[in-house]
């Protein structure tokens, strides 16, 4: 579920805080990346056993992670992966295309030459990426939002920014994605920084907007159709 765990604690078991911040970006990368899919039942022992810690600090990261939306607990259920519907996720883009369109215009006005080279070279490694490395892809792409995140210099954008970016990747949006989707992608990031290197903020913004669009048009189509299947006689919820 986590690939290799040595250990989470540092040599002086005593600080158990670095723990529990460890076990929360541990299962907060494993939900993002789908290795733990959405409804999936977190159970205490198990993650602790797994991580090689005690069962207090992956308590309290499940706790972390229930304020990012990621997991929800639910009477005589425990805590689980977070379910949202076509709507849910509809809802959560238009606020997404809102609030990373406003942190791009606010990067136009702030970004160096060193923090564009950055963003070039990172449109190039997505280039370069296989179609057949998803997650590659879903970590090249975080990669080019989030440093527009920190060039935006606001600490509380960002936070609300992330959730947003993070909840489709548990969806496994960018499984769905053709190389020609991959591709159009690619011309959306290159848009925008060619704009942010003129300094059009305007412009930086909406192509931004649009590129979320186009995200959201694809995975709400998607859910959208799985929801209308009908589910096998005799399977479970």
């Amino acid at each position: 579920m986590f690939g290799r765990v040595t250990r989470v604690l540092p040599p002086n078991d005593a600080l158990a805080r670095n723990a529990s911040v460890a076990a929360t970006e541990l299962i907060r990368t494993a939900i993002i990346e789908g290795r733990l899919e959405p409804g999936r039942r977190l159970k205490e022992e198990e993650l602790a056993r797994e991580l090689g810690i005690s069962r207090t600090p992956v308590r309290e990261a499940l706790l972390m992670l229930q304020a990012e939306d990621l997991v929800v607990a639910t009477p005589n259920r425990g805590a689980t992966v977070r379910v949202h519907d076509a709507q849910d996720l509809q809802d959560l883009y238009e606020l997404r295309a809102l609030l990373e369109g406003y942190a791009t215009r606010r990067a136009a006005e702030r970004i160096t030459k060193p923090e564009l080279d950055a963003l070039r070279t990172s449109c190039e490694r997505f280039d370069e990426l296989g179609d057949e490395n998803l997650r590659g892809v879903v970590r090249e792409n975080l990669f080019f939002h989030n440093t527009i995140l920190e060039i935006a210099d606001s600490a509380r954008l960002a936070s609300m920014v992330r959730r947003v970016i993070e909840l489709p990747l548990v969806y496994k949006s960018y499984i769905w994605y053709s190389p020609d989707q991959t591709r159009i992608s690619s011309h959306y990031h290159r848009q925008i920084v060619n704009a942010l290197a003129n300094g059009d903020g305007e412009r930086a913004e909406l192509i931004m907007k649009e590129h979320i669009f186009e995200a959201r048009d694809l995975l709400v189509a998607r859910l959208r159709a799985a929801e209308e299947t009908p589910s096998p006689a005799g399977a479970s919820a």
